[in-house]
Formats: C-alpha cells, sequence, structure tokens
C-alpha cells in the first residue's frame, strides 16, 4: 500500500527510505537489579530509563502502520524527530504511558499552537501505537539513531512532471516557489517542509502557513470566527478579535467548520510513492 512511509527518508524522516525503520526494535530485557537511576531518569545507561515489557508482535505491527500514515512524516520512521516532530522516545508523555492512557489526550486534541492537528484515531489504534513507539529500546547514548543518506536521488525531470499534476494547481515554481532550493542549507529540510509546510523544518526559512481557524455557528444563527486553540469533544476554544472564547460542544451543537490550510497536504501524504516524494525533491531543488 501506498502511504507516507515514504518518509522515512525525511529526518532520516518520517520516512523515506523505506528501509529505514530502526533495527533496535526489539525486546528490552530488564535492568540489572541495583543500576544506578533505574527506573528514573538520570545517568546514561539503559536503565536510567524507564523501559516496557515486550509487546505481541502482531499488535507492534499494528501500531507501525497506522504510525506510518499518521505520524512518521513529523516524527520519523524511528520516533526519534523528523525536521519537525520531536523525539518520542525521550518523550516523558511517552515513557510514563503503559498502554496509550497518556498519549491517546495529545493525539486526540492534538497541539494547534505546536502546529500539531488532532487525528482522528480510535482507542485502540493509539494503544497499538503505544506498543509499537514502547517496542524501541531507551538509552542515553542514542546509538540506535539511523540516519539516512542524501535524499537528493530522484529523477528531477519525473518530479517536474509530478510537480505539474498535483501541485501546480496551488503553488509556482516561478511564485511561491521561486529559488526555494537556495533557502534551504540542507535538502532534508526542503523535503520535509513540503511535505508537512506546518512542521517548522530545520536548516531553512519557516514556513510561512496561515493558522487553522474554526467558524462556530451558534444556536441564534451568530457566527464566531477564530483561530482555533483546542477541540475536543466537549469543548472549542479559539482566538477571536484579541479574546479567548470557549463553546461546550453537544453532538453537532454548535456546528463547526473548520479551515485548515494545510489539509491538501495531508490528503496527499497518503498517496506519495518513496520515488515520487524523492522525484519532487529532486525537481524542487533545482529553484534556485
Amino acid at each position: 500500500m501506498k502511504r507516507v512511509a515514504a518518509l522515512a527518508v525525511v529526518s532520516m524522516v518520517v520516512a523515506v527510505g523505506a528501509g529505514l525503520m530502526c533495527a533496535q526494535v526489539v525486546n528490552q530485557a530488564p535492568a540489572a537489579p541495583g543500576g544506578r537511576g533505574q527506573g528514573g531518569r538520570g545517568g546514561g545507561g539503559m536503565g536510567a530509563f524507564p523501559q516496557h515489557p515486550p509487546a505481541d508482535p502482531a499488535v507492534v505491527a499494528r501500531g507501525k502502520a497506522v504510525y506510518g500514515v499518521n505520524c512518521q512524516f513529523c516524527h520519523g520512521a524511528d520516533a526519534r524527530g523528523g525536521e519537525g516532530g520531536p523525539n518520542l522516545i525521550r518523550s516523558e508523555i511517552v515513557m510514563n504511558d503503559e498502554n496509550g492512557e497518556h498519549i491517546a489526550p495529545v493525539v486526540q486534541n492534538g497541539r494547534p499552537d505546536a502546529g500539531m492537528p488532532a487525528l482522528n484515531l480510535t482507542p485502540a489504534q493509539i494503544s497499538d501505537v503505544a506498543a509499537f513507539l514502547h517496542s524501541f529500546r531507551v538509552n542515553g547514548r542514542d546509538a540506535s539513531r539511523d540516519r539516512p543518506p542524501s535524499v537528493l536521488v530522484g529523477d528531477p525531470q519525473a518530479g517536474q512532471q509530478y510537480f505539474q499534476a498535483r501541485c501546480a494547481s496551488c503553488h509556482s515554481p516561478t511564485g511561491d516557489l521561486k529559488g526555494i532550493a537556495a533557502k534551504f542549507s540542507d535538502p532534508k529540510a526542503l523535503q520535509q517542509t513540503w511535505l508537512a509546510p506546518g512542521g517548522g523544518g530545520r536548516g531553512g526559512p519557516a514556513a510561512n502557513v496561515p493558522p487553522v481557524t474554526v467558524t462556530v455557528t451558534l444556536a441564534s444563527g451568530q457566527k464566531v470566527q477564530g483561530r482555533l486553540l483546542r477541540m475536543d469533544d466537549f469543548t472549542v476554544t479559539l482566538e477571536a478579535d484579541g479574546a479567548t472564547r470557549s463553546f461546550i460542544r453537544n453532538g453537532d451543537t454548535p456546528k463547526l467548520e473548520i479551515h485548515d490550510p494545510l489539509e491538501p497536504h495531508r490528503q496527499l501524504l497518503p498517496v506519495y510513492t518513496d520515488k515520487d516524494i524523492h522525484n519532487v525533491t529532486a525537481y524542487l531543488a533545482t529553484l534556485k
């Protein structure tokens, strides 16, 4: 199945180098008794980090598949961070999580202020993703970090053709993308930026992406529109005219219309193949 696992090449990136998935996804042996910092955070050995018992390989495989489509493009194929998303392996939330209970609120609500969208994943899917994340060995030196070679291995001409077919309706090599390659010192950052513009990649300028906004239509017919700050099953909070406003949600009331400028990019992420990503990156790298 074509999926954004291709992104293993991006920071590594989440993707694309398709076999980049960390070789350290192995069962964790218990730390030796009496180890310094055992179960804590100090020290540099593996006993200094909380470890999780091995999960059913089938559960880990399901979690890896869900992660590959929804998370990999920002957090990396090995979950140690892409050009935008942070390292999840060393996240306090992930390390203290058992079965997805700490991860779920972040996944389902997102962090709009940090560029992370809410993801429509079920508790079972989140639990599977947690099992996948817990399957990585955590250590102080992080020797398992697997970095890929250069991402500039595609065909620029094929990338131009793909760009014209998929991207030219919104972007132009002589307009908003003019000279884009000269703005990035690292090709991986260039690749990450066009794949996930809201990720805040390193090695180049910050992407000027408009914020996610929401229009709230009250029962009276009054409409309130502003920058979306937070949304869950019970409330929606937005910033409008310099003030923060929250509304209680009861099912589909009030009516909400989400306006996400990056939605077209997110819809394409599961469509790209590794070859497409490399080709488009190679083409964009010529726009100097």
